[in-house]
């Protein structure tokens, strides 16, 4: 039989994904900040692909995050602003952007938009 529309929907996502990440590379200078969506949660991570080191990283799924919904708006610009703070602490100022596959919208962008706003370049 097929597989499922869940399954497409994955494998459709990550051939996008890959077709972004031909393109997307993060070096030491400029690591690359990598967004994973989910269902119910978001994560970020700033990741610098020449030592394979990820310098910082935040999600709805950690401790402090959890008392609000995770798959929302709102909670998608705690983590962006979160992330943003954590990499400036690590001496990250400028990054490129990885949407992970999906579009830049809803809370992929919001999530883009907050960390802009807390001081991260790109």
């Amino acid at each position: 039989m097929g597989t499922s529309a869940a399954g497409r929907k994955r494998a459709l996502r990550l051939r996008r994904h890959l077709r972004v990440r031909k393109r997307i590379v993060g070096t030491t200078g400029r690591p690359r900040l990598a967004v994973f969506r989910s269902a119910r949660h978001i994560t970020a991570q700033v990741i610098d692909d020449a030592t394979g080191r990820t310098l910082a990283a935040a999600a709805t799924v950690e401790a402090d995050m959890r008392t609000s919904n995770g798959g929302n708006v709102a909670a998608a610009e705690k983590v962006g602003r979160l992330v943003a703070e954590r990499a400036k602490a690590a001496g990250v100022t400028t990054v490129v952007f990885d949407r992970g596959g999906n579009k830049y919208h809803g809370r992929v962008a919001a999530l883009a938009d907050a960390a802009r706003r807390a001081g991260l370049e790109f």
